[in-house]
């Protein structure tokens, strides 16, 4: 019998983490990871916090590495013009065509900019996008940055050496990941100095890149695998001015408009500083907002989120999407093609998920999806029946912002409850903010900052359902061990 042909197109954590657990399940198979980018996506450190929290590094390695500690694993720097679902062929850049028994889909996202084509307006996305804009950051004196996720909000604590003005859509900040309640914690640090020494570093991710070839398609530069967690950490973006942190946040408002210099002269407008009088300095680009303020800035960064990369694997195929741009899979990660898998931030989860989990286009989500779609294609080829994985009962994240440690637990903002819900709170100030969200006197959600202690205990409380009637009110005192309730 003829080995099997599984196919992983991406190289990121979704495709690395998808090739690598195929590598130790299947048996008599060839294994070929193709990669746009030369550096691919490892993780490292992996640390299991909870069942369900895991801490871990991203590193960034070139792509024959992956070979050296999974020597069935092939991996090729190209990308796919086109996938042939009936023949179960993909037509590479090369003009190669590869074929497959099985393949799985990690092409993740695409950044979704402000103004397309525009010289000053980035997107951060990949490792390529980063260096890029830490090139044109040296000589920056004023950034805008545009968006309230997690690189915008790791961004704006990390930037030194420039003013900031931070444009988000949102009554508060960091909002895609936190209530209003620790957004205003966070506040109180938005432009505090930050911590240098060795203790206050982040040690989580470490990205060591060369420069090196980047793939082109119609001679744009091909995308590269979503940044991992605590990105920017330690990496050097700084601006050209002898500050720490200033950062100035506009609340509730979009871009309206990109301008130049001469758009602004032409219709008689006039930028405002960052105290509001008449900004006297001339700046290469300017952005109008909402509210109708006008910033001039040195570089517009773009942090509004992505769309899934799925252009080039749709024409002539009948693979689904969701209304949010997915690929559509089902609790197998499978697509609507036959053999056709998907994983990570390209797809959408269209199976009934459990009450506590949602999906988020996270790291840790797409390392989870990741693996599993490796092993749903071995069961697959082995005519084998497989449960969703248990990663999926219970929605946990763990990340950094302002350096503080940040664990997300189920329905973390009471994600459809409606107003049908108790919150029990707990902060603080400068060490710790603790959410406990109840439905129907059972915990469902949490948002621990700091470092709280609580997340093995409430992880348990969500999926055990635990009725707290007895205990909520003193379920987040202080100095009480919560295990004692539960001996």
């Amino acid at each position: 019998m003829p080995d099997l042909k599984y196919v992983v197109v991406g190289g990121g954590i979704a495709g690395v983490t998808c090739a690598e657990t195929l590598s130790l399940f299947a048996e008599n198979a060839t294994i070929t990871l193709l990669s746009a980018s030369p550096l691919i996506k490892t993780v490292t450190n992996l640390i299991q916090i909870t069942p369900n929290i895991e801490s871990f590094d991203v590193e960034e390695q070139p792509y024959k590495h992956v070979k050296e500690g999974h020597c069935k694993v092939q991996v090729i720097h190209t990308t796919v013009n086109s996938l042939c679902a009936q023949e179960k062929r993909l037509h590479l850049s090369d003009g190669k065509t590869l074929d497959y028994d099985q393949l799985c889909i990690c092409t993740g996202g695409k950044p979704k900019l402000i103004a397309v084509d525009n010289p000053y307006v980035l997107g951060i996305r990949d490792t390529e996008s980063v260096k890029e804009f830490q090139k044109k950051l040296k000589t920056a004196q004023r950034i805008v940055i545009v968006g309230n996720g997690g690189i915008a909000t790791e961004l704006v604590y990390e930037l030194e050496g420039c003013e900031v003005i931070w444009a988000i859509k949102d009554k508060s900040i960091s909002h895609t990941f936190v209530d209003a309640g620790a957004a205003e914690f966070f506040m109180a640090h938005l432009n505090k100095a930050k911590d240098n020494s060795p203790e206050g570093l982040s040690k989580r991710l470490k990205y060591t890149t060369n420069e090196c070839e980047v793939m082109m398609s119609d001679k744009k530069p091909v995308m590269g695998s979503a940044l991992g967690p605590d990105w920017a950490a330690q990496l050097d973006i700084r601006g050209a001015q002898q500050m720490s942190h200033r950062v100035h946040v506009e609340h509730e408002v979009e871009v309206e408009r990109v301008l130049s210099p001469d758009d602004l002269t032409l219709l008689g407008l006039k930028a405002c500083s960052v105290d509001q009088g008449q900004d006297f300095t001339n700046w290469p680009v300017y952005v109008q907002l909402t509210n109708s303020k006008i910033y001039g800035c040195d570089i517009i960064v773009s942090a509004t989120g992505v769309e899934p990369f799925t252009e080039v694997f749709l024409p002539g195929n009948n693979i689904d999407l969701a209304p949010d741009g997915g690929m559509k899979v089902n609790s197998k990660m499978e697509t609507s093609e036959p053999h056709v898998y998907a994983a990570g931030d390209v797809c959408t989860a269209c199976w009934d998920p459990s009450p506590y989990w949602q999906q988020m286009r996270l790291w840790s989500q797409a390392r989870q999806m990741g693996c599993y779609a490796a092993k749903c294609m071995v069961a697959a080829t082995k005519g084998e029946n497989i449960t969703l994985d248990f990663c999926f009962e219970l929605f946990a994240h763990v990340t950094t912002f302002f350096n503080f440690k940040v664990i997300l637990l189920g329905k973390f903002n009471a994600q459809n409850l409606s107003n049908d819900y108790e919150v029990l709170l707990r902060v603080t100030k400068g060490q710790e903010y603790v959410k406990a969200i109840l439905h129907n006197n059972r915990l469902v959600g949490a948002i621990l900052i700091g470092e709280t202690d609580l997340e093995e205990t409430f992880e348990n409380l969500i999926l055990n359902g635990l009725d707290l009637t007895a205990f909520k009110d003193n379920l987040l005192e202080p100095g009480i061990d919560v295990d004692d309730f539960f001996d």
